[in-house]
């Protein structure tokens, strides 16, 4: 049966605009609700790593990132009394070995003038109420500026954050745990005592507080709180006790810009698909701002998701590999979940035996290389992989060069690197729409999917991966 769109996308935030966005390019028939009037006005999620800018270039969308970002190359943890260790963040092998912190009201700006540039328009003010699914479609009823509308779609993506209906009425459940700690936010013009390019990581008996410079002279702080606060937001006041007890000396915050107490989650879904019907970004997992992975990893389900969406409405794409979105993307979140909850909780340990061995314990293992290589390619993201995937073939690596940049480099095909042409056209030929042989000075063959991450290299194997997950 015919449908109105191809996927419906429920939420505009960062996940569903860049989501809409990468339908846009790739010629999907996509709708995206809104149940909020506008964009969000607060700055939210701010860091943006070094894969996702990776991500966001093969999408065409960096270079207005580039123009608003402040570059962050350097990570310190510091208490109050000294600072316990510094690493450089530069990962190699990208062209952007740095963190971009941007507000997240600019980032949903950027994508969604982008969106509108691609000719895509935002359904604001429509909250969906139901969904009942087909063995073709799914129908979504929603009210829309007090009227009740029904849309059908091939394809349904839950985007609606933290509270997602979508995942309500999936009766997904939510698994893990909260903090019983209440936390601070708060956006600070503070003076330039710390350096512009360097965030740094508090650890104190109090509770941790993290502290990213959206500028020289302007400052995210996040805190864990000792009480719970008796205010509705946090004031200068509040502000300035937490710096003055548990920042690095020097710190003054002049004003507050905007802030929030807030609590926190370690929460995952079992599914991340129930038929025709997907969840992403934080209606499929949640977890501490500690290391700002939160929007980079929904921003990666979005782009891991988009090109299987893509082949399958095109006919293309086989019931293992939309599966495998899930079977994907949750080891993923599982690694971020485990990481930040880490870094929560060793940067707050209350015990002073326990906070005694982690101050002597930092110095030393910071500067260990092979530490130092951990912390970068997880904190950048260049590190995730997709071995152990259904759908792949060997290590699931991430694959990156200058012919995939731009918004045209990679779309909607399978790319087939051949260091003699003639090796790969056989392949292609049997696969057509499907696969690109382009020329690389690297011998062998190698096959990248259209998300920029290998599916295989063993020749004898490229074409059962590729039968496996296409028709």
């Amino acid at each position: 049966m015919p449908t109105d769109t191809d996927v419906l996308i429920i939420g505009a935030g960062p996940v569903g605009l860049f989501l809409a966005n990468e339908c846009a390019r790739r010629g999907m028939r996509f709708r995206i609700i809104e149940a909020q009037s506008e964009q969000s006005q607060h700055s939210k999620a701010l860091a943006i790593f070094p894969r996702t800018l990776e991500v966001f270039d093969m999408a065409g969308l960096a270079a207005p990132f580039m123009e608003v970002a402040n570059r962050v190359t350097w990570v310190a943890v510091a208490s109050h009394e000294r600072q316990l260790a510094r690493l450089q963040f530069t990962p190699e092998g990208t062209p952007y070995p740095y963190v971009a912190m941007v507000p997240q009201d600019v980032t949903e700006r950027l994508l969604a003038d982008a969106l509108k540039q691609k000719g895509g328009v935002i359904e604001y003010d429509t909250t969906c109420v139901n969904l009942e699914q087909q063995r073709d479609s799914v129908t979504v009823t929603a009210e829309s500026k007090g009227q009740q509308i029904s849309i059908s779609a091939t394809y349904v993506v839950g985007c609606d954050g933290a509270h997602s209906i979508v995942r309500h009425r999936l009766n997904l459940s939510f698994e893990g745990g909260a903090y019983d700690s209440t936390y601070m936010l708060a956006d600070v013009d503070t003076n330039e005592s710390l350096p512009g390019d360097e965030m740094q990581l508090c650890p104190s008996a109090l509770g941790p507080v993290a502290i990213f410079p959206m500028s020289a002279t302007r400052r995210r702080v996040v805190a864990m709180m000792a009480s719970t606060p008796s205010e509705d937001a946090p004031s200068l006041e509040t502000v300035r006790k937490v710096l003055a007890e548990r920042a690095p000396a020097g710190l003054e915050a002049r004003n507050v810009r905007w802030g929030s107490y807030f609590r926190i989650h370690h929460r995952q879904v079992e599914q991340m698909r129930v038929g025709r019907v997907f969840v992403a970004g934080d209606a499929a997992h949640i977890h501490s701002p500690f290391g700002g992975q939160g929007m980079n990893t929904g921003l990666q389900d979005a782009w891991n998701l988009v090109w299987k969406l893509d082949l399958a409405v095109r006919g293309h794409g086989t019931e293992q590999l939309l599966d495998s979105y899930a079977a994907e993307r949750r080891p993923v979140i599982k690694r971020v979940i485990d990481l930040t909850h880490f870094m929560t909780t060793a940067l707050g340990a209350p015990n002073k035996v326990a906070q005694a061995i982690r101050d002597a314990v930092i110095p030393v293992v910071w500067h260990l290389p092979p530490f130092e290589h951990f912390f970068v390619q997880r904190l950048s993201e260049l590190g995730i992989s997709y071995s152990g995937s259904p759908i792949v073939d060997g290590g699931g690596e991430r694959h990156f060069d200058d012919s995939l940049r731009g918004g045209t480099g990679i779309k909607s095909r399978f790319l087939l690197l051949a260091y003699d042409r003639a090796d790969g056209e056989p392949i292609a030929a049997s696969f057509p729409d499907l696969v690109e042989v382009r020329e690389t000075r690297h011998p062998g063959l190698t096959l990248v999917r259209p998300d920029g991450y290998v599916a295989a290299t063993a020749v004898e194997t490229i074409r059962d991966v590729l039968a496996l997950q296409t028709t």
